[in-house]
Parts: structure tokens; C-alpha cells; sequence
């Protein structure tokens, strides 16, 4: 069986099935991009010969994912787009973009990698990835419960000049059942009435009260100067950790988890990368599950998950 607090270089499909039913409290992942990066790994996700086939692997996984999870359980997934035709995801960046995140979309593809994408998608339309993916999760059986914007004031630049730079991702909250844990005193916003910033930002005290991340958020009605979350999340994207390339940053795991996530849950990720989602969880005193299929990455996760253990603030209670 897999153990709580620890990461698995192996492929999750495989992996999962070694979590019991009904096990996972919470899924924060981001799943590879379609036609964008070679992991240069035998069995990676990413470079299907068509959407469609793209599609078909992560509804398996996904699947299991459905499996794993508690009846109350949620399940977060960020996804960016692809475009048809260039099989090299946007091109023209500068050189230094393979260092920063999905946020960028920079692929790393070039004619070195075996790839020539079957599509019914003229040349530079826009593919539609996430919402194929989200409609394809409904269908065998996840509620699609909302999608959220994750804006990027900060997003690479572009060298295109006849449609407007990307500046945003999906965020989609898929559940396995209709009622379902949601937390929604822990982030609150403040409402329109003249508070100045710092009475509610919550920001400032985020990781720094162990055994108590709900309670520090506790709020009221819109007339206590709070209101509900919404659906917009304005989050810099950062440089990757170490060599790892499409890292997502730490404050939308964060904000999954404390919305998703009951204190001690367990929360999994499928695609853990270099350990974002295992560092937010262990500081958001809940457990992890994560696979890595890339052995690189696994290690860079294994090393940065270590770094954040010798850390005493952050311990687990």
C-alpha cells in the first residue's frame, strides 16, 4: 500500500492503484500541457499523436483519480491551451522562458523530438485543451463544479501581433459528489467598504500559525467588511525550482487546499513535479501522496520536500 508523506517515481496511473478507495481528502495537480514540453521519459503525457488520444490518457488517470478520492473529496486541476500547427507550443520566446513555469506555456520541443501533431484544427486555431478536458471528466463521472481564472499580472511576453497575449490559465474544481468539504471562511475577501488593506490581508499570516490555518481566516458576513472568494486568482508566476521546468507556484496549491482540504487531510498529486503541492500541503498541516515519472524531477521534489521538513516552523501537528 502507499505511505502518507512520500513521493513515488513511477507512473501515477500505475502508482494509484495502490491507494485504497476512498482514501484522498483532496487532488491538486497540473497535469503535463498537450504538444508543449519532452519530458524526455518513456511513457510521458504530452505528446500524443492528437488531442483526442491526449484526452483519452488523462480521463484514465483521472479515473483513478475518482477512485482515491472521499465522497467529500475535491479535486483542482490546472490546465493550460495549445495551439494547432507549430508542434512547438508558442514560439519565440526569450531563451530564458524554459526556466519559468506553465504560466509561459514556453515548450521545449524542437526537431529533435519525434512529434507531429493529428489534428482536425487548422493551423493556429486555438485547441481547446482545457475544456475538453473538463467535459471529458463530467462525462465519466466528476461534478464540474466551477472554473477559475488564474490571471498573471506578470505573464512572458509574446512576439505576436494579431491576438493579445496570454495572460491566463484554468483552474477547474471537479468533485465526486454533489455536497462535498469546502471551506470557505479561510479566504475570504474584503468587501467594498473603505477597510483599509492592512485590516484583511490575509497573506501576512499565511504558514506561520500552526494548528490553526482555519481559524486565522474567521470572518463573518459581507457586513463584517469580508466576502466570499471569487472566481479570478491573481498569482505572479515564478521561476522554476532548480532544473525543474513547469512548476506552478506556491500560492495555488495554497489556496486549493485550504479551501478544499480539512486539516490533517490527505492531499495527492499525480504529477507532483519538483514538490510544490507536497511543500504547501506539509505547511498546511495536511499529508501528501505524490508520483513523478521523470527521475530528475523526482529527485529535485525529494530534495526540496527535505529542505522544507529541516524547516521547524513548518512541522507537522
Amino acid at each position: 500500500m502507499i505511505q502518507f508523506d512520500k513521493i513515488y517515481n513511477e507512473d501515477c496511473l500505475e502508482g494509484m492503484k495502490r491507494i485504497g478507495d476512498c482514501t484522498i481528502d483532496c487532488v491538486v495537480t497540473s497535469p503535463p500541457y498537450y504538444a508543449l514540453r519532452d519530458y524526455g521519459v518513456d511513457g510521458q503525457i504530452g505528446l500524443e499523436t492528437s488531442p483526442e488520444e491526449y484526452i483519452d490518457r488523462l480521463t484514465d488517470v483521472f479515473a483513478e483519480v475518482l477512485r482515491v478520492m472521499k465522497p467529500e473529496g475535491t479535486c483542482w486541476v490546472v490546465i493550460g491551451d495549445s495551439y494547432a500547427g507549430s508542434n512547438k507550443g508558442s514560439a519565440n520566446y526569450p531563451e530564458n522562458a524554459k526556466l519559468w513555469l506553465q504560466g509561459t506555456n514556453k515548450g521545449t520541443l524542437s526537431k529533435r523530438t519525434s512529434f507531429k501533431m493529428k489534428t482536425t484544427a487548422k493551423d493556429r486555431d486555438l485547441i481547446g485543451i482545457p475544456w475538453m478536458l473538463a467535459f471529458a471528466l463530467r462525462r465519466i463521472g466528476f461534478y464540474l463544479r466551477q472554473d477559475i481564472i488564474w490571471h498573471k499580472p506578470n505573464p512572458m511576453p509574446e512576439s505576436v501581433t494579431n491576438r493579445c497575449t496570454r495572460s491566463h490559465e484554468y483552474i477547474f474544481l471537479l468533485t465526486k459528489s454533489a455536497r462535498y468539504y469546502f471551506n470557505k471562511e479561510a479566504l475570504r475577501e474584503p468587501a467594498n467598504t473603505g477597510l483599509r488593506k492592512h485590516e484583511y490581508n490575509h497573506r501576512k499570516v499565511k504558514f506561520i500559525v500552526p494548528g490553526h490555518r482555519q481559524e486565522q481566516f474567521r470572518g463573518g458576513n459581507v457586513s463584517d467588511g469580508f466576502r466570499n472568494k471569487r472566481d479570478v486568482w491573481s498569482v505572479c508566476v515564478k521561476p522554476g525550482y532548480e532544473g525543474h521546468h513547469a512548476t506552478f507556484p506556491v500560492d495555488i496549491p495554497y489556496q486549493c487546499i485550504l479551501l478544499g482540504c480539512p486539516v490533517g487531510g490527505v492531499v495527492l498529486d499525480p504529477f507532483i513535479g519538483s514538490g510544490t503541492t507536497a511543500v504547501v500541503a506539509h505547511r498546511t498541516h495536511c499529508h501528501y501522496i505524490g508520483f513523478e515519472l521523470n527521475r530528475e524531477y523526482f529527485e529535485i521534489a525529494q530534495k526540496r520536500i527535505s529542505e522544507e521538513l529541516a524547516q521547524p516552523t513548518f512541522l507537522f501537528k
